[in-house]
């Protein structure tokens, strides 16, 4: 729902595991649950502190804090930590702390109990790995962070911005930031006039990806996707993930022909890339609509519009083509 300060908002689709954190969803647990005592601080915390942060799936934004005391992470009802989704397996992973003086936790590790899916940390198969700062645990279609401080408090509030403004899955910005980069990029483009361009992204026939391979392979696609087109712009432009498999780039200070030649580019490229999960090889490819401001432009959506429907044509005409 667009938010009525704004001067923009982008159109939405119909989405799953890709809209902005907003503060009811760091409240919503009714799909998530963590029994016992397990979300609660020890009663004498250590000086460095560690939890979990949920970045992507069932209540994003949720913590969950880590004790001394073993975490069984899955499906099952009697689980620690309960996903209730199909991905995970009903006793999927364990978080053990290793304990120091007086009791106190030094580290943690996890397990994999056996899983369906497994157990990454950092998008690696793991049966068993120790956890340092910042690492991403990803359980079934869950990715969560895991963070260690003497200022735990800090750590998860600065997460938790992160999460307004990034796409968990991605790590690129979300539709939120994109909206903002974009506001600003075409009021000093108007200012100045200076050229501004767009190119508006969509992953040809993603529905396959999902349909053949199951939607673990199409998380890790599209994360692989979003590595390709990071290695291969400029520090200047900007790449957001707008939700699904769309994705949009705005260039500053490049006009027309060089916006279509860096969308060809990436649309090689991206044909060309082996995109692999597990031992399934999954061949994808791009088409991409290209707008550039115009004169007459009155607002950002004008040239997003624009791309839109330039990405439309190039998938009604077949698809890994630039359109623009």
């Amino acid at each position: 729902m667009c938010r009525p300060a704004r001067k923009f908002c982008l159109p939405e689709r119909s989405l799953v595991h890709s809209d902005p954190v907003v503060a009811s969803d760091l409240n919503d647990t009714s799909r998530f649950k963590v029994n016992g005592s397990r979300d609660r601080p020890s009663r004498e915390p250590s000086v460095r502190e560690a939890c979990l942060v949920v970045m992507y799936g069932e209540s994003i934004g949720r913590r969950i804090s880590l004790t001394a005391a073993p975490l069984c992470i899955g499906r099952s009802a009697e689980s620690d930590l309960q996903f209730e989704e199909e991905s995970v397996s009903r006793n999927h992973c364990r978080i053990d702390p290793t304990l120091g003086a007086a009791g106190v936790p030094e580290s943690w590790s996890v397990s994999d109990l056996g899983s369906t899916n497994g157990t990454y940390v950092n998008e690696r198969g793991v049966e068993s790995a120790v956890l340092n700062h910042g690492d991403h645990l990803q359980i079934g279609r869950n990715i969560l962070k895991f963070l260690v401080s003497g200022h735990i408090e800090s750590a998860y509030h600065e997460e938790i911005y992160r999460l307004v403004t990034t796409d968990g899955l991605t790590n690129l910005p979300n539709r939120r930031a994109f909206e903002d980069a974009m506001q600003r990029e075409f009021s000093r483009s108007t200012r100045y006039v200076r050229p501004l361009s767009l190119l508006v992204i969509d992953i040809d026939h993603f529905k396959k990806i999902n349909d053949v391979h199951g939607h673990l392979a199409g998380d890790a696609a599209l994360r692989q996707f979003a590595t390709v087109l990071k290695a291969n712009l400029r520090r200047d432009d900007f790449a957001g993930r707008m939700g699904g498999e769309e994705f949009a780039v705005l260039l500053p200070e490049i006009d027309d022909a060089g916006a279509r030649l860096t969308a060809e580019k990436l649309r090689l490229l991206t044909a060309r890339h082996r995109f692999v999960f597990e031992e399934a090889v999954m061949p994808l490819t791009i088409s991409v609509g290209v707008a550039t401001r115009m004169p007459s432009d009155q607002d950002p959506m004008e040239i997003y519009r624009r791309g839109d429907e330039l990405l439309f044509a190039a998938k009604r005409t077949g698809r890994n083509r630039v359109h623009g």
